[in-house]
């Protein structure tokens, strides 16, 4: 669990379905780019396949909950947890964290959107990765034409790197093209002042 003042994110678990599936119901509109679950069935499979990865130790899935009442307003995640292989006598070698992981398959409902609640919830998972595993590499992927996403990104201190092509499927199951954003550990104490910077004024 990680607490902030806005925001916790919880362990997702099958208690949150419902509280997903509201979420997503609100405005079907923000999610043209992403697959974000709709109904009741679809967000089971979406919570099943988030914990089946985590099982599988790919994956750490988070429901986002706003600390005010207790709301789900989304669902985050880390994954592509890359462990490097070191040397023997590195003092790298023999890690059980991830040298470098990605943060994706993030959203919120409508009314999070333009609030401290994705700033605080970059701000809680960049800490973690670079503070608690002590990652090298953060990376963000994104649909090239999602312009919102790829602006908030920018906001956050994400570095723009390029477009990775056929990357992903989006949400209207094409082969999507994705912009890729990423923060390494020596930005990370740059980053981590904007973004208090940028919940002080939220």
């Amino acid at each position: 669990m990680l607490y902030g003042t806005h925001v916790r994110l919880e362990p997702l678990d099958h208690r949150h379905v419902d509280g997903l599936a509201a979420a997503a119901a609100v405005d079907r509109s923000l999610y043209q780019w992403s697959p974000i679950p709709q109904g009741r069935v679809e967000a089971t499979s979406y919570v099943d396949t988030a914990i089946a990865w985590r099982d599988a130790g790919s994956a750490v899935p988070f429901a986002i909950v706003r600390m005010q009442d207790g709301a789900i307003i989304g669902s985050t995640r880390f994954f592509n947890l890359e462990r490097w292989a070191w040397r023997q006598g590195h003092p790298r070698y023999g890690r059980q964290n991830p040298d470098a992981c990605e943060i994706g398959y993030s959203w919120l409902t409508s009314s999070a959107i333009r609030t401290a609640a994705n700033t605080e919830s970059k701000l809680l998972m960049l800490t973690y990765a670079f503070e608690a595993w002590q990652v090298l590499r953060v990376c963000f992927h994104t649909d090239a034409r999602n312009q919102r996403s790829r602006a908030a990104l920018e906001r956050v201190g994400g570095k723009f790197e390029g477009i990775l092509r056929a990357h992903r499927m989006a949400a209207d199951f094409i082969a999507r093209d994705s912009a890729r954003f990423s923060i390494v550990a020596a930005e990370w104490p740059e980053v981590k002042q904007k973004l208090r910077r940028l919940l002080d004024q939220a």
